[in-house]
């Protein structure tokens, strides 16, 4: 019969199956620490308080993602997490600031934000909406959350330029103040971190009344294969 330093040993095991992803907040108000905390652990995402002191930190350790103010103070921790092997492909949250403040890093790809006033419910739902990203769940999760400044052109002519929300091999979502209509023929254009300006054709599949936009790629489109490839690549490395 087991003795009960071996169900102990036995037990051990099962308690640490899979290590939990960690989050470093830097340089967070006192009061949006202890959401932002709250929202990531209910997801089982160990947060780190860290200054922009410790930035260095991006060099010798792995994050899996990082929230941080967006400002002009913000930008060089971007760079450096970036910059390193080792989180090159962390997901970044923006907290606060303008849209001009994140598509002053768009090259960057800023995931998302958490938009000040910090609400508890919207918060949730946006790490809800992240957590299989940050967690490297990629067999579920077949969007990508990032903001980057996007080109459209309609094909009726009306230039104009909208931020990305998601992007996934078959599509993406955007924002801006002048949805076009469902239906319409566009094709857009953006940069994403390691690769340069792509430009794919699609049709608007859907708007909302937020002033956010779905477009569907054209399949027969050459260069979505472009697209594809880095999207696979993003997810894989």
């Amino acid at each position: 019969m087991a003795t009960p330093e071996t169900n102990t040993t036995l037990a051990q095991p099962a308690a640490h199956r899979k290590t939990a992803a960690s989050v470093a907040l830097f340089d967070l108000a006192d009061g949006s620490v202890n959401l932002v905390t709250d929202c990531f652990r209910q997801f089982g995402i160990d947060p780190f308080v860290l200054s922009q002191q410790d930035a260095f930190r991006l060099h010798t350790e792995k994050f899996d993602a990082c929230v941080l103010p967006l400002g002009s103070e913000g930008g060089s921790i971007i760079e450096l997490a970036r910059a390193s092997s080792s989180n090159s492909r962390i997901v970044i949250f923006g907290l606060g600031g303008t849209a001009q403040d994140a598509m002053r890093y768009s090259k960057l790809c800023v995931n998302a934000v958490f938009h000040e006033p910090l609400e508890r419910s919207a918060a949730l739902k946006l790490v809800r909406s992240t957590r299989m990203l940050v967690m490297h769940e990629f067999l579920r999760y077949v969007r990508i959350p990032v903001m980057t400044e996007v080109a459209v052109a309609p094909l009726d002519g009306g230039r104009f330029t909208a931020t990305s929300q998601e992007i996934s091999c078959g599509g993406m979502s955007l924002k801006n103040g002048r949805a076009p209509e469902p239906g319409s023929v566009l094709e857009v254009s953006f940069s994403l971190l390691t690769l340069p300006r792509a430009s794919v054709r699609g049709h608007v599949v859907w708007r909302k009344i937020d002033k956010t936009f779905g477009i569907r790629f054209d399949t027969t489109d050459a260069r979505r294969q472009r697209l594809k490839q880095w999207i696979i690549g993003y997810l894989e490395t």
